[in-house]
């Protein structure tokens, strides 16, 4: 990866992103509100998964409610954090906290498309199982702390000393 670090650190978007100043913070600030608009759509999911909120909606209606709002805030997050790594390649892909965030937020897209996959198939999935409270009480504080190990890992970036080349 330090090959990798080394030549983009050079391209001239990279250098461009490196000489005005207002970019990164501007674009980190992006990311951090897309990733909040993230973590509302899963806590407000997953209190409806909960019956503690919204009950008056089916799970279909909560999913089409807040899902979109997750995978447009995603693809921002997307978007931003290309520029980020193009303008501080050194600073992430040298990063093992930056592939901890990468792996932990592979895992949380993984968990979202599955749920939103259970309900393609079977609408009623996840009202209809009053057995298993306990396991989707688990299914959710997993999910949500996996979220919220994505936010740290992605603040933990910017706090591993990985020195320039």
């Amino acid at each position: 990866m330090g090959a990798l670090a080394e030549w983009l650190a050079g391209t001239q978007a990279s250098l461009a992103i490196q000489d005005m100043l207002w970019i990164v913070p501007t674009v980190q600030t992006v990311h951090i509100l897309a990733m909040s608009v993230v973590m509302s759509s899963m806590f407000m999911i997953g209190l409806r998964i909960l019956n503690l909120a919204g009950g008056y909606h089916t799970m279909t209606e909560a999913a089409r409610r807040f899902l979109p709002w997750m995978w447009w805030a995603l693809a921002v997050n997307l978007i931003t954090g290309l520029v980020l790594i193009i303008g501080e390649p050194w600073r992430t892909l040298n990063n093992p906290t930056f592939w901890l965030k990468m792996a932990l937020l592979a895992v949380a897209v993984a968990a979202a498309a599955g749920f939103e996959r259970t309900l393609r198939r079977d609408a009623g999935f996840w009202e209809r199982r009053p057995g298993d409270r306990k396991t989707v009480r688990v299914l959710v504080a997993t999910n949500f702390l996996l979220w919220c190990c994505v936010i740290v890992a992605g603040r933990w970036i910017a706090y591993t000393d990985v020195p320039p080349p």
